[in-house]
């Protein structure tokens, strides 16, 4: 029998992983921001890393919060995470195109899960900006896989992807309630 994780200890823990989250995001953005005109060793490297660290953070997300409601959303994250990040691995070989696709595909299931899981967390307090990065993450997949049919596809936007969900993690961490009430 599992017992759910009280709300005042998730909270603490969530708030130290959504500002980890956030001070990635930022680093993550502008150095692929610098190398996103094409797929080089830096920007290569950068783009299997990003999904691994989002299945590293939903690792810590799952250990704060075992037994509660969100755990199994969070074990689907990791799962389309490593998934993604082996197709970067092949993607990143077969042009920007190729990556929007994979990165596009990504977003939109990462997307939906973290609406999902924000959504079972709204009590916590701050989950409406986790809620509209799950939505916007979803629409921007959509976006990716259209971008990836243009003539010159670019991998620019996904730094202002990653930007932006780091924003809504900063704006998360800002407004949980400490307490968990």
């Amino acid at each position: 029998m599992t017992t759910a994780t009280a709300p005042a200890t998730v909270a603490p823990a969530l708030r130290r992983l959504y500002f980890v989250r956030f001070g990635f995001a930022l680093i993550w953005a502008v150095l692929l921001f610098l190398t996103a005109s094409s797929i080089g060793p830096v920007s290569a490297i950068l783009l299997v890393i990003y999904p691994l660290f989002d299945v590293a953070a939903a690792i810590v997300d799952v250990r704060s919060s075992r037994g509660s409601r969100s755990a199994p959303g969070l074990y689907v994250n990791i799962a389309i995470s490593v998934i993604a990040a082996v197709g970067l691995v092949f993607a990143v070989t077969s042009g920007i195109p190729a990556v929007l696709r994979v990165w596009g595909v990504w977003a939109v299931v990462a997307g939906l899960v973290q609406l999902i899981v924000a959504l079972w967390r709204r009590k916590l307090g701050g989950q409406w900006a986790m809620i509209a990065s799950g939505t916007i993450s979803t629409f921007a997949g959509i976006s990716f896989l259209l971008q990836a049919a243009a003539p010159h596809a670019s991998m620019g936007n996904l730094a202002g992807y990653a930007l932006l969900g780091g924003v809504f993690f900063l704006v998360s961490a800002l407004r949980l309630n400490p307490d968990g009430q």
